[in-house]
């Protein structure tokens, strides 16, 4: 949540700033705003709402700043409105900073600094930092002790950039439980909360892991921690530019849906051998000794990837026989644990820095095992956890997560089965491979119904309720389905097992109500979910069937759609499953003029409790 920039160089800092405000608009967009030294004097322009505003704001700036060094931010506010105001960046007394974070002491904090005389002119917790920092300052030998002293009074998640007037070629950063990436150019050195800010600039970034302190010059990165300077890797990353495009589409949502083929085959290639069937997840470095030891895996998520969580322990359950109990993230943190030592805590987090996420791992890491499925390589999950899979999902720009999401449910799959090789109880390990294989086509084909979704969507974009029926396998997605269609489109939708709709959901029925049930084709649940399509259908609900079944004549004296996919796996259905109500969400949205990309009040990460 919130995108932090910052440059120091020898080009033209403004232009470098608004650039890469625009690749992380996707983290926050309640307002933006930039700092630049210019001779010597802090120069600060905000705007509430969109960058845009600030863009237009700046527009004559852009031809007239030669400032070389400077930070900027898009904000997803979390303590006051967003205003000018309550806008990044915040100064006191030549200098200011940014920040991505929240500071749980801030009030305490404030009514300190207030007894001293400071008035503050916002509602946030940042301004507590501004002040803090400059008074420091006032007896500090540097600026980057300053920060030290700081960042050592507060509590919470901070990433910060600062600027001290005095010291107009530098920038002084923070950072704890909340991430920030330097960008390694020649002279210059480029700063953000994620890649895509960096890429059109460098592919030579250095992670920074929580305690750190950093002094950036034109020529120097200058990293400590405890007092102790740190040498920190520089990675090389591997996507470019065009990876976080849209490619010709009009939206990064629609762009992403599509490229879930192409990224669902990254994720198998390497890992799966095409002539022996045969899946490699050593990168994982689990031993077979620790799989066998298991006792029960407890599965930790939040929104989209706790629905993967419930779909994962579907899939271990069934093919590797390990019992497994999920926990939304932010409920495990807190609850008293009883956890043995060989069992695993397993965190799905596609940004990696999910804050009760990466919460939920560390406290289950102080009793057992971690495992993360993640995407994002050199995230704080990632570092963090004793094993690490990762999705290979590539940048994913759109707030709501889709292929993602998929990439996800492949890696489940895949370290089911790496898990149950290695306790070995795996039967039919050449079939289940085998449909892996052929994974990418399936989706190809059910990308091909597009237009139908489309149709489909027009049918029902007016409505204001929407109920998602599944069981088994496909109630996760369910709830994937409802959470996709209220993300985007702000439509009230519920996802519920198909068997509970008897109690209590079905009040809600009427010949008002679009119904989208789920049917795989498994012989046992395809005939009570269709049992349970003729209760609302009955009712008169106005029904869409999504299904891999070739018993249509059994399906169509009930429902308004049928949407008929391929069927290669009743363990993949799932992710075949998850396609058409992605395109259904995102056509609903698009047709009723909503900002796709950008749903009002969420963030792509919640880096926050």
């Amino acid at each position: 949540m919130c995108g932090i920039v910052g440059y120091v160089g020898t080009k033209k800092a403004l232009p470098i700033l608004l650039d890469g405000l625009g690749q992380l608009e996707y983290r926050g967009y309640d307002s933006a705003g930039v700092a630049l030294v210019e001779d010597g004097q802090l120069e600060i322009s905000r705007a509430p709402g969109r960058l845009s505003a600030l863009k237009k704001l700046l527009t004559e700036k852009l031809t007239t700043s030669t400032g070389t060094n400077g930070i900027g931010h898009t904000r997803w506010a979390t303590h006051g409105k967003p205003s000018e105001a309550n806008a990044h960046p915040h100064a006191s007394e030549g200098v200011c900073l940014v920040h991505n974070g929240i500071i749980e002491n801030h009030l305490e904090l404030r009514r300190e600094l207030e007894r001293e005389g400071v008035v503050f002119t916002s509602e946030t917790d940042t301004e507590v930092a501004a002040h803090l920092l400059a008074k420091e300052i006032k007896t500090t030998a540097t600026p980057l002790d300053a920060l030290k002293q700081m960042a050592s009074r507060l509590r919470g998640s901070y990433a910060f950039l600062a600027l001290d007037e005095r010291f107009p070629d530098r920038i002084f950063v923070a950072k704890t439980a909340t991430p920030i990436i330097i960008g390694v150019g020649e002279g210059e050195f480029f700063i953000a909360s994620d890649i895509p800010a960096l890429l059109p600039y460098t592919r030579s970034v250095i992670m920074l892991e929580d305690g750190d302190i950093a002094e950036l010059s034109p020529t120097r990165c200058y990293i400590e921690r405890d007092g102790v300077e740190q040498k920190r890797e520089v990675v090389q990353i591997t996507w470019d530019r065009t990876t976080a495009e849209k490619r010709g589409f009009p939206h990064y949502m629609i762009k992403e849906i599509f490229d879930q083929v192409e990224v669902i085959s990254d994720a198998l290639r390497e890992r799966v051998d095409m002539s022996s069937l045969e899946v490699d997840l050593s990168e994982t470095h689990l031993k077979e000794d620790q799989v066998k030891a298991t006792r029960t895996i407890h599965l930790v998520g939040c929104g989209t990837a706790w629905h993967a969580c419930l779909v994962a322990k579907y899939l271990i359950e069934s093919i590797a026989g390990i019992q497994c109990v999920v926990d939304h993230a932010s409920e495990f943190r807190y609850r008293s644990l009883t956890l043995h030592k060989d069992d695993i805590v397993l965190a799905i987090s596609q940004s990696g820095e999910t804050a009760d996420t990466l919460a939920a791992l560390l406290r289950g890491g102080e009793q057992c095992r971690t495992v993360a499925i993640c995407n994002v390589v050199g995230s704080t999950i990632s570092r963090k956890a004793d094993h690490v899979l990762f999705t290979r999902a590539g940048p994913e720009i759109s707030v709501a997560s889709t292929k993602a999401f998929t990439t996800q449910l492949v890696a489940a799959y895949l370290l089911a089965i790496a898990l149950a090789e290695m306790k070995g109880t795996l039967e039919q390990r050449r079939e289940a491979v085998r449909a892996l294989l052929n994974l990418p086509g399936a989706i190809d084909s059910t990308l091909k119904l597009n237009d139908v979704i489309e149709r489909i969507a027009e049918r029902y974009r007016t409505h204001r309720h929407v109920l998602f029926l599944g069981r088994g396998l496909c109630y996760p997605i369910a709830l994937e389905g409802a959470l996709k269609l209220k993300e985007i489109s702000y439509i009230h939708a519920e996802g519920y097992p198909a068997g509970e709709i008897k109690h209590g959901p079905i009040a809600l029925v009427d010949d008002n109500l679009p119904v989208v049930v789920l049917l795989p084709r498994q012989n046992e649940l395809f005939d009570k979910t269709l049992s349970n399509l003729r209760e609302v259908g009955s009712r008169g609900a106005r029904i869409i069937a999504i299904t891999d079944s070739e018993r249509h004549d059994e399906i169509a004296p009930y429902v308004e759609e049928v949407v008929t996919l391929p069927f290669i796996s009743h363990h993949l259905t799932p992710i075949l499953m998850s396609i058409p109500l992605q395109l259904f969400a995102y056509h609903v949205a698009q047709k009723n003029g909503l900002d796709v990309d950008l749903p009002r009040n969420l963030a792509k990460s919640v880096t926050v409790e």
